[in-house]
């Protein structure tokens, strides 16, 4: 025998006594249930989108050093606070981010621009350059009384001398071996002074601009050329295993930290593309906000956001996944960005530029730096929830994707979504005006990649 127990509300005393009557309103006299309890929410949600934008500074410190621009950059494995750049004034510095400061200056590490900058190990440097040379420097004989003192002239470790300029140079992950990319994608050992393999593709007639090891399957090469071609190789067969030709030609190339296969290009279209090397015939995302040529890119440690920096004087910072709407940072000072990176705590955002300088950005705009309290922290995390929740509102919506971008950039955004526009009119037309089944509308990403080559 079950016993069950049932609500049961008599109809007539949510109706009308009569007609014409008011309908009956119930009250709950609970304290804690208020009739605007919905409302209230939601201005707090307001408030907590708007108090976002209100602290939105992102920018924290710039060092300096460089009297040109800074076209690379790498941070130290294992370290937090250490990162190497490379400039066209053909400086190499080893700046500590937390006490800003040069751990190493060598003013003249190379003749003419340094065009890569990589780590050997925890301790030694590589760095290349358009003096067809490969330098490896240790970082252990400078202390930071003679950095502070000026850029001193100390002699590398090791010189690999080459036929032609290098463009970019990547450390194998465990062995002791390096790729260079010049006219040519090289393996260099450490231990000899002569490259011991070449890798380009056998038709290949590009200028190679960047080489990056996998960071799960350290025999798998990518690079990037001239000739608009993105390149995959193996080093243990020592040839090129698969090429793709796309539209415009690509400016910088990330892998990813958590999805071994995904790879990130910095397109001259203005775009980004995220490839699955499983599948190279389409781009996975495309990324869309830029106005001129997108030349860096790096993902986010934890791979949930990217950064790239652009010929439009601005870095932005994605959502992985998420095509559009960006964070934009810029300053009145910074020119055109060349290198862009993020520290491994994924807390900060560098980047370089013509200008010479290295800036630190809050990797969060509105985060608050230094010791936050229990109750502080409890009140974010609250105010994050109510943005979540009510993200689809049309006023909280509007408040959290506004951002302040430059007159010039804002003016060459409105010209590009008219030119943009007025393509699309023009294809719609000529489909329309064509023979039925004659011309059919394709994919945006179908566009990307002209062929493919195995």
């Amino acid at each position: 025998m079950v016993k069950i127990s049932v609500l049961q509300h008599a109809p007539s005393a949510h109706l009308p006594a009569r007609p014409g009557d008011p309908i009956p309103t119930s009250r709950n006299l609970d304290p804690l249930m208020h009739p605007f309890s919905r409302a209230r929410e939601r201005m707090r949600a307001l408030n907590a989108a708007k108090m976002e934008r209100m602290f939105a500074k992102p920018f924290v410190a710039a060092l300096e050093g460089h009297v040109d621009a800074v076209e690379t950059m790498v941070r130290k494995p294992g370290t937090l606070d250490t990162v190497a750049t490379g400039s066209w004034d053909g400086g190499l510095i080893v700046h500590d981010i937390a006490r800003r400061t040069r751990v190493m200056h060598i003013e003249s590490a190379h003749k003419g621009k340094v065009s890569g900058v990589c780590f050997a190990d925890s301790d030694r440097l590589l760095s290349c350059g358009t003096d067809r040379n490969v330098k490896l420097w240790d970082t252990r004989t400078y202390s930071d009384d003679e950095s502070e003192a000026g850029p001193s002239t100390p002699k590398p470790i090791s010189v690999f001398p080459g036929k032609m300029a290098f463009n970019s140079i990547d450390h194998h992950l465990s062995d002791p071996l390096f790729a260079t990319a010049s006219n040519l994608v090289q393996i260099w050992d450490e231990t000899k002074s002569a490259a011991i393999s070449n890798l380009t593709f056998p038709t290949s007639t590009e200028t190679i601009t960047s080489v990056r090891f996998n960071l799960s399957e350290s025999s798998v090469l990518a690079s990037i050329g001239s000739d608009r071609t993105f390149t995959l190789y193996d080093i243990r067969t020592g040839k090129a295993e698969r090429r793709i030709v796309m539209q415009m030609s690509s400016n910088s190339l990330s892998w990813s930290p958590t999805f071994p296969t995904v790879v990130l290009l910095a397109s001259e279209d203005h775009n980004l593309y995220t490839f699955d090397i499983r599948s190279l015939h389409t781009p996975s995302h495309i990324y869309k906000g830029h106005v001129a040529a997108v030349m860096s890119c790096d993902w986010c440690p934890t791979g949930t956001e990217l950064v790239s920096g652009g010929w439009d004087r601005t870095v932005r910072i994605w959502k992985e996944g998420v095509g559009t709407g960006p964070e934009v940072y810029h300053t009145k000072r910074m020119q055109r960005v060349t290198s862009t990176l993020y520290t491994a705590d994924a807390r900060f955002v560098l980047s370089g530029s013509d200008d010479g300088n290295v800036r630190i950005w809050k990797a969060h705009a509105s985060e608050k730096l230094g010791i936050i309290s229990s109750r502080e922290r409890a009140a974010i995390e609250y105010r994050d929830s109510l943005k979540d929740r009510w993200k689809m509102d049309a006023e909280i919506g509007r408040v959290s994707r506004s951002r302040h971008l430059p007159k010039p950039v804002y003016k060459a955004a409105q010209l590009k979504r008219t030119m943009l526009e007025a393509r699309r009119v023009k294809e719609e037309r000529r489909r329309k005006h064509s023979r039925a089944g004659e011309t059919k509308p394709k994919a945006e990403r179908k566009k990307v990649v002209i062929t493919e080559q195995t």
